[in-house]
C-alpha cells in the first residue's frame, strides 16, 4: 500500500444479530401503535436472550396491540423458528413492562397549535452524505450492508449455502488516496452463523469436522456470495476489487452458537451501523422504538435529507449536518453544515448553514409532516441501515390484526426532492 494512503473500516450486522432482533421488535411495536393511533407517543425498548424477550418502555396511545403476536411474528420472520437455535419465536417467553409515558415529558411535546410542538428531548443529531456511492453513503458501510443483504437472500432462497443461520456480521476496509478517493477494497470480513453440517464421527474428529466446515464456508463466501455482491455494484465500485483483496471468513473457526442464545441483544446498541459506519458523526441517541416526536430519530432523518440533497445538488462532495434541540422547544438551538473543505460554492460553511436554515423548517412537527413520519414505516429501517436506502411505496400489514393494512412511503428522507431548490439557492 502507498505510504500516503490510508485505510477506513466500517461494519454491518444482519437482521438475525441479537441487537437487530431487539431493534426490529421495538420498531414493529411502534408501527402497530402508529397504524391504529398516529398520534401515539412510544419509547419501546427490547431485550432478547436465550428463550426470553422483555419489552419495556413508555407509551401514550389510544391503541391496543397484541405484543406477544407482534414479537413472535418478527422473530419467526427473521428465521428463529426452531428449537435447535435455542431461540424460537414460537416458544420463547415474552414479558411486557410497557407503561404510560411521563406527563412531565408529554407536557413539553404536545401543544394546542401543532406547529409549536416541542422537541421530545434535548440533544444533537447528525446527517451525512458523500458522493462516493450511488446512495451518497460511505463506501465501507455501503459494501458491508450489501454483503449481508445478499447473504440473507441466499439463506432465504434455500438453494445454496443451505447451512446458513440468521446471525451474521460483515466488515469492509477501503484504501483511500491523498485526495480521499477510494482506490481499492483492501479487506473483507464475513462471520456467519451456520448449522453443524459436518458432524464428528468415527472418521473425523471434532477438530477435523470444524476445519472441513470452515473450508466449505470460506469457499462459498468467495465463490457464491462475493460474485453476487459484485453483480449488483456499479462498474466503478466493482473495479475496486482486485486480486490483493484480503478475505477473512469466520475467523474464530466456528459460529454455530449465535443469535440471542449466543449474545444478549438490546435495542439501540448498533447506532453506528444504523447510520454512517463511523464516517459521519453521531449524537448518541438510538432510533428504534421511538416515535417521531423524539428528535433523536426524526431530526437525524431530516439532517440526512438535507445532507443528501446538498451533495446531490453539487454544493459539496460531502456534507455533515448537525442540528440540536432543547426539550419542549420547537425551534432548534443550532444548525450547522460542515463540508470538510469540499464545497463547490464560494461560500463559507457558516454561510451555507445560514442558507440551509432558511430552506428547511426544522421544527419537530414540520419534520413529521414533511417526511410523513407518523406512519407504520419503522420496522423496515431496523436492519441494514436507517439511511442509504431506496424510497418506495408499499403496503404495510399488521402483525397482530390481519385486516389492518396501510399504504405507506418508506425512507422519505432519502428522496432527492430538494435538489432543484438547493441549486437555485446556491446559484448552481
Amino acid at each position: 500500500m502507498d505510504i500516503n494512503h490510508y485505510l477506513f473500516t466500517s461494519e454491518s450486522v444482519s437482521e438475525g444479530h441479537p441487537d437487530k432482533v431487539a431493534d426490529q421488535i421495538s420498531d414493529a411495536v411502534l408501527d402497530e401503535f402508529l397504524a391504529q393511533d398516529p398520534e401515539s407517543k412510544v419509547a419501546c425498548e427490547t431485550l432478547v436472550t436465550t428463550g426470553q424477550v422483555v419489552i419495556a418502555g413508555e407509551v401514550n396511545s389510544e391503541a391496543y396491540i397484541d405484543l406477544q403476536a407482534v414479537a413472535r411474528k418478527v422473530i419467526t420472520d427473521i428465521g428463529y423458528d426452531r428449537s435447535d437455535l435455542r431461540f424460537d419465536g414460537n416458544a420463547c417467553g415474552i414479558l411486557s413492562a410497557l407503561h404510560e409515558q411521563s406527563a412531565d415529558i408529554n407536557r413539553g411535546v404536545d401543544r394546542e397549535i401543532k406547529e409549536d410542538q416541542g422537541a421530545g428531548d434535548q440533544g444533537m443529531m447528525f446527517g451525512f452524505a458523500i458522493d462516493e456511492t450511488p446512495d451518497y453513503m460511505p463506501l465501507p458501510l455501503y459494501l458491508s450492508h450489501i454483503l449481508l443483504v445478499e447473504l440473507a437472500k441466499i439463506r432465504r432462497e434455500g438453494r445454496e449455502m443451505t447451512y446458513l443461520r440468521p446471525d451474521a456480521k460483515s466488515q469492509v476496509t477501503v484504501e483511500y488516496d491523498t485526495r480521499n478517493q477510494p482506490v481499492r477494497i483492501h479487506t473483507i470480513v464475513v462471520s456467519t452463523q451456520h448449522d453443524e453440517f459436518i458432524p464428528a464421527d468415527d472418521t473425523a474428529s471434532q477438530t477435523e469436522a470444524d476445519r472441513l466446515m470452515l473450508d466449505k464456508i470460506r469457499t462459498d463466501v468467495r465463490d457464491i456470495l462475493l460474485p453476487r455482491v459484485k453483480a449488483v455494484l456499479p462498474d466503478g465500485i466493482r473495479a475496486l476489487f482486485d486480486d490483493t483483496l484480503i478475505l477473512h471468513v469466520n475467523p474464530t473457526g466456528k459460529f454455530v452458537i449465535g443469535g440471542p442464545h449466543g449474545d444478549t441483544g438490546l435495542t439501540g446498541r448498533k447506532i453506528v451501523v444504523d447510520t454512517y459506519g463511523g464516517r459521519g458523526a453521531h449524537g448518541g441517541g438510538a432510533f428504534s422504538g421511538k416515535d417521531p416526536s423524539k428528535v433523536d430519530r426524526s431530526a437525524a432523518y431530516a439532517a440526512r435529507h438535507i445532507a443528501k440533497n446538498l451533495v446531490a445538488a453539487g454544493v459539496a462532495r460531502e456534507a455533515l449536518v448537525q442540528v440540536a434541540y432543547a426539550i419542549g422547544v420547537a425551534q432548534p438551538v443550532s444548525l450547522y453544515v460542515n463540508t470538510r473543505g469540499t464545497a463547490n460554492v464560494a461560500m463559507s460553511d457558516a454561510e451555507i448553514s445560514a442558507k440551509v436554515s432558511s430552506l428547511f423548517d426544522m421544527r419537530p412537527h414540520a419534520i413529521e409532516q414533511r417526511l410523513k413520519l407518523r406512519n407504520p414505516i419503522y420496522q423496515m429501517t431496523a436492519a441494514y441501515g436507517h439511511v442509504g436506502r431506496r424510497p418506495e411505496t408499499v403496503t404495510w400489514h399488521s402483525k397482530c390484526n390481519p385486516s389492518l393494512t396501510r399504504e405507506v412511503e418508506l425512507f422519505t428522507w432519502e428522496k432527492l426532492d430538494r435538489v432543484d431548490d438547493m441549486r437555485e439557492a446556491f446559484g448552481l
